[in-house]
């Protein structure tokens, strides 16, 4: 491991331009001739249109357009679709409601868009938006997805009857029936996972550009993977032809999921720059991301889980309900399904599982994946279940845990996956000592003293990285395969650019790609360039979300330079006359093993330009590409301690300590590693104590900013325990298993354990508000 190389902490290199405020954000490009939109939603959760009269926004100053979604229709731009196909457990395919970019006959949610004004300013058009007289006759509205299933609730779309999107199933129904019939203890529970706002710092925002010259589009925008909107927008919204599209994401300020996704915005701004001859920009207020970002979790679940006499685990049920708002955005399908029911197995070894799952859409905004998308809804089910099952048996949750745990590997589930490898014990051990957990009986009676009431609560995840491999995926119903590409350059003169399809928007890829890269060939990793981002320069990729990024990124970019060290080699075993098998590369040299021979790199590199002494055959230039399409998941697993005291006076609750002990796999730069842990707990924290999306019964958003919606501050966080438990994953090159995800998971069902057995009530849901906490403490009583 050298200072710069894999293992290494090194400081970020794209922090400079981001701390100097010099980064460069779809808000800051600036066109020629470039104009403003302004959108006009609707302020109803559901009516019909009858009418659209924009004559006086029209004719006010410096108003260049007025378009809405008839036209945009009569252009042919097409639906949004859900790119992940659910058949229902009776053989149906899921139903698909339509969602037009422009909304033409009815609105479905507050802010459904029905209208866009283009003006020379943003001031313009917005006072020109007020102006615009849309007739609207409102329609019934549902909210919450358990309502939306009941007899005579009010119909969203017509294509779903009762509103009911697919009824799917996943695990054998009829061994875990009997699993639970013939079980010594049976752990029942209902357990709610709050709808959360993703709130990136960034909101999103779209730079159309149409040249007429050219009949072709670039769009900016906001995106985590720009090479999926350009072949969405392409295949599927008729927006252009590919080859006359390009896409481009800049420096992207955070995204979480949120910017995975093809909005509205996009389409119609790329379609309003055709229309109206102009480049048209549009960037989301803080209000407008709360109404039409897509939001995150919104389940409802009841579990049984069914122990023997030894307290092992024979059996798990599960039935959920989940919203998926008032569409199906473009992976909302995947999110309730493939990445959630097959993690119910988590670390134990449970013989028999069944999940059953309903969709539903309501009228509210559509739901898709937030950071872990799927995993930490099955976290916070087996997590809570686990430490109310021991409690009622009347054994410690650390040993329950234990006493279950898979501990030979590869270990097939009974719900698809297979593990690949893991310690959980390790994990556990790390986790125990670090909080320690044998002194807690101590501190709660101290805390007792004081009038505190103190709480311990543990939880041990696990998730599922790299969603791979593209055959398993598509077979499962996935519209794209989800490799990745990289392409390696090296400059004449030494230098390498890396063309990567994974996309950074706070991950700290231009380092960690480089610090690789700078550890297989032995240059500085100043010499070092990452680029992503443009589908102009960057080969198709696939862009970055479910911690992708390393197992899947990264093992493209070894693939690659596995080819560029192959060649190399070649041309210096030719120029110094050697074996190729003697040729080693360190340092920024290229040696002859056991010799003085040696060439530096940048003189292999000029060689292979020159072209005056090549192998024979040998085509000259040193830049080479690969595709790499994982043959398994990765599976990040760990364990999380939580302790709290709470004011029974007042129910607010203060995080004494917070320890997690993860399994990464291998390292690339422990201290972004543990960047990304922090903010992952941060973000699980605020779930579980501060946020939630809330409707009124109206669907009226009251959560709409953030003096509503409450985000964890830094009063609000202890300093957080790190450490780090490896066993390496076989299933990629690098032996890294992905870490960007894992402190949203396992944090929830730590903390919410940690204040139920702190108040004696285990009837507690998220968020755990100073009000939930005083009333549940109260109610013990």
């Amino acid at each position: 491991m050298g200072v710069e190389g894999i293992g290494a902490r090194v400081t970020r290199k794209e922090d400079k331009r981001f701390l100097t405020g010099k980064g460069r954000y779809t808000d800051d490009m600036v066109v020629p001739g470039m104009k403003f939109a302004f959108f006009i939603r609707s302020p109803h959760a559901h009516a019909k249109i009858r009418s659209i009269d924009a004559a006086s926004a029209k004719a006010m100053p410096g108003v260049i357009g007025v378009l809405d979604g008839k036209q945009l229709l009569a252009d042919g731009i097409g639906n949004l679709i859900c790119g992940w196909m659910i058949h229902s457990k009776d053989g149906s395919p899921m139903k698909m409601g339509a969602w037009r970019p422009l909304a033409v006959d009815v609105v479905r949610y507050v802010g459904d868009a029905v209208a866009v004004v283009v003006a020379d300013s943003l001031a313009e058009a917005r006072d020109a938006a007020e102006a615009v007289v849309v007739d609207y006759e409102e329609l019934p509205v549902v909210v919450e997805a358990v309502d939306a299933l009941k007899s005579g609730a009010p119909q969203i779309h017509p294509e779903a009857a009762g509103n009911l999107i697919f009824d799917w199933q996943l695990g054998d129904p009829a061994a875990t029936d009997k699993a639970i019939a013939d079980a010594a203890h049976v752990t029942e529970i209902e357990l709610h996972n709050n709808r959360l706002s993703p709130n990136p710092m960034e909101p999103r925002a779209a730079l159309g550009i149409y040249d007429s010259a050219e009949d072709h589009y670039t769009c900016y925008t906001t995106s985590q993977n720009p090479h999926v909107a350009r072949l969405v927008m392409s295949a599927f919204y008729n927006v252009a032809p590919e080859n006359k599209l390009r896409v481009i994401a800049p420096d992207v300020g955070g995204g979480f999921g949120s910017k995975i996704y093809i909005y509205p915005e996009e389409i119609v701004c790329l379609w309003a720059s055709k229309k109206t001859g102009v480049p048209v920009k549009w960037n989301s207020d803080r209000t407008e991301a709360f109404l039409t970002d897509a939001h995150g979790r919104d389940h409802v679940s009841k579990v049984k889980m069914a122990f023997d006499k030894d307290h092992r685990i024979i059996g798990l049920k599960v039935d959920t309900i989940a919203n998926l708002g008032a569409y199906m955005s473009l992976f909302s399908s995947a999110v309730p399904t493939y990445l959630y029911a097959t993690l119910l197995s988590g670390q134990y070894d449970i013989p028999a599982i069944h999940a059953n799952v309903r969709t539903v859409y309501t009228n509210t905004a559509p739901v898709d994946a937030y950071r872990g998308a799927g995993r930490p809804e099955a976290t916070y089910l087996l997590e809570r279940t686990m430490e109310t099952a021991a409690r009622e048996l009347g054994i410690s949750p650390a040993e329950l845990r234990r006493k279950n745990f898979i501990r030979s590997f590869p270990h097939q589930t009974p719900v698809i996956m297979n593990y690949d490898a893991g310690d959980y014990e390790a994990s556990l051990n790390a986790a125990m000592q670090a909080s320690d957990w044998n002194g807690f009986a101590a501190r709660k009676t101290e805390a007792a003293g004081r009038g505190k009431k103190r709480g311990i609560g543990m939880s041990c995840y696990i998730e599922a990285c790299g969603i791979a491999p593209s055959q398993a995926v598509g077979s499962l119903g996935a519209g794209v395969g989800l490799w990745e590409s990289a392409e390696v350059r090296v400059n004449a003169v030494g230098t390498i650019e890396v063309l990567t399809g994974s996309h950074s928007h706070g991950q700290g890829h231009e380092t960690t790609f480089a610090q690789l890269v700078a550890d297989r060939l032995g240059v500085p990793i100043d010499s070092v360039s990452i680029v992503h981002g443009d589908t102009d320069k960057v080969q198709m990729g696939m862009g970055t979300y479910g911690s992708r990024s390393g197992a899947v990124g990264m093992s493209a970019i070894v693939k690659a330079l596995d080819k560029v060290e192959a060649k190399a080699k070649k041309i210096a075993a030719h120029l110094m006359e050697a074996d190729e098998s003697d040729i080693v590369i360190e340092n920024g040299e290229v040696k002859v093993a056991g010799t003085d021979k040696m060439l530096p790199w940048f003189q292999v590199a000029l060689a292979a330009y020159t072209a005056h002494n090549l192998p024979g055959g040998m085509e000259p230039g040193l830049k080479e590409t690969a595709f790499y399409d994982p043959s398994n998941f990765t599976f990040p697993a760990g364990c999380y301690i939580c302790e709290v005291e709470v004011d029974p006076e007042t129910g607010k609750t203060d995080i004494i300590q917070f320890v997690a002990a993860d399994d990464f796999g291998n390292i690339i730069n422990p201290m972004i590693v543990e960047g990304q842990v922090h903010g992952g707990i941060a973000q699980g924290i605020g779930q579980a104590l501060l946020e939630g999306v809330h409707y009124d019964e109206n669907g009226q958003l009251l959560t709409a900013s953030f003096m509503d919606y409450a985000m964890p501050r830094a009063d609000d966080l202890p300093s957080f325990q790190v450490s780090h438990q490896v066993t390496p994953s076989p299933s990629n090159p690098l032996g890294i298993k992905g870490c960007g995800e894992a402190g949203a998971i396992g944090s929830p069902p730590a903390l919410i354990n940690a204040i139920t057995d702190a108040i004696g009530n285990n009837m507690l849901t998220m968020p755990a508000t100073p009000q939930k906490v005083w009333m549940a403490a109260r109610a013990v009583h």
